[in-house]
């Protein structure tokens, strides 16, 4: 059964409710992401998407509020009408899967903070969130952070909430700060690199003086999965710069891009049309879209190791790779097989990024498979006492997305 509160008092109504009689509450607003994270049943969902609606925005001030039902596109529409953005570019997965794209909220947004490719140069979701109102699991309201970036005492609860996946309290209004539109998007593609290869020239452009605000590296399947015909036809792999700011800027620092990038490989580049649609591309991990039965992985590593990690992972699994923010972020679409061996290929995946200091995410898998396997990196014994502590400080019923990101949690 759905409880779908239309304001803030029913939500805590309904939360002071299901902590009374202990009734687990899986807490969703339009449900884009419920497939993201452990698989925990729950009987009853409190659906927040009727809290819709912009109830503060002062562009002059950077700053918006918005309710956490709000569409992620009526938000994304309102600021452009301004010349604004969220400049974190939180992703749509809803194609990868396998629902409708436009569907996301903004509580979901920063709930599970999400970030785009221009997250090595800007930033979280996190960074940008600077106040927010909740119910906690004891149905208590509360209020944390402000409409102002300031240091404060304290904790920082609006950090602690972005990325709990709801499983600590139910967020009913964010405010966050946004930042102008760039004036221009360009592009710089080097063609035919490999992985290691495309590692060192996304990471002499990320320590260069030029403004990049993206690095990427796609290997050749991946990027013949395009809609961007130059990138599609290249034949070869794809490895990507984006730079950002006036017409003078980007041809300045495109044209030293090229000269650094010069004798790597063939040169290429997208305009500011073909620019939008290509990183709106790998934000949302569109050339996964089509892999319906692999399973995706999301890898966090130093970035000058990520080719190596891939590497390694090749050579025992059926896998495929995609580079975003300079190498240190790794989408892997894997081939999919029975529950013993994705316990093996899990062990082999993890280990492979323990070796370089890194985590793993089972970002999309069946239920089964997120019910069997750890889907979230698994805590050392110190972390997992610290994240039992704070549910029980939220939420000491475990009624709010219980075990969706770890098991008794």
């Amino acid at each position: 059964m759905a409880i779908k509160p239309t304001d803030p008092q029913q939500v805590q109504e309904a939360i002071a409710w299901a902590a009374e009689n202990r009734v687990p509450l899986a807490v969703q607003g339009a449900a884009s992401k419920s497939a993201l994270g452990r698989h925990a049943p729950c009987n009853e969902t409190l659906d927040l998407s009727a809290l819709s609606g912009v109830p503060f925005y002062e562009p002059e001030e950077l700053v918006m509020t918005a309710l956490a039902g709000t569409p992620l596109r009526v938000v994304e529409e309102t600021l452009k009408a301004s010349g604004q953005e969220m400049c974190f570019e939180p992703a749509d997965y809803g194609p990868l899967f396998g629902r409708p794209a436009g569907l996301g909220t903004i509580g979901g947004v920063f709930a599970c903070n999400i970030s785009g490719p221009r997250r090595v140069k800007s930033g979280a979701a996190r960074d940008y969130l600077l106040g927010a109102k909740a119910v906690n699991g004891r149905g208590e309201f509360f209020k944390c952070g402000s409409r102002v970036m300031k240091n404060v005492t304290g904790y920082d609860v609006c950090k602690l909430l972005t990325g709990s996946f709801g499983t600590l309290a139910a967020m009913t209004e964010v405010t966050f700060k946004v930042l102008p539109l760039p004036s221009e998007i360009h592009t710089v593609m080097i063609l035919g690199l490999d992985d290691e290869q495309a590692v060192v020239a996304m990471t002499e452009a990320l320590q260069s003086p030029y403004e990049v605000y993206g690095a990427v590296h796609l290997p050749k399947a991946a990027a013949a999965r395009s809609s961007v015909e130059p990138v599609r036809a290249a034949g070869k792999s794809v490895t990507a710069v984006r730079i950002e700011g006036p017409n003078p800027s980007i041809r300045y620092c495109g044209g030293n891009l090229r000269e650094i990038f010069g004798g790597r490989g063939a040169l290429g580049g997208l305009d500011e049309p073909r620019s939008q649609i290509f990183w709106r591309e790998l934000r949302d991990v569109m050339p996964f879209v089509p892999l319906r039965d692999r399973t995706i992985w999301r890898l966090s590593v130093t970035p000058s190791k990520g080719a190596s990690v891939v590497s390694e992972i090749e050579k025992q699994l059926d896998a495929e790779a995609i580079y975003d923010w300079g190498g240190g972020l790794i989408w892997l679409a894997v081939a999919t097989h029975g529950t013993d061996r994705a316990m093996s290929d899990a062990g082999i995946i993890r280990r492979a990024a323990g070796h370089a200091g890194g985590h793993v995410l089972l970002f999309r898998a069946s239920e089964d498979f997120r019910a069997r396997l750890p889907v979230f990196q698994p805590q050392s014994e110190g972390a997992a006492a610290l994240s039992l502590r704070l549910k029980e400080s939220f939420d000491p019923q475990h009624i709010l997305n219980p075990g969706r990101m770890y098991q008794g949690i």
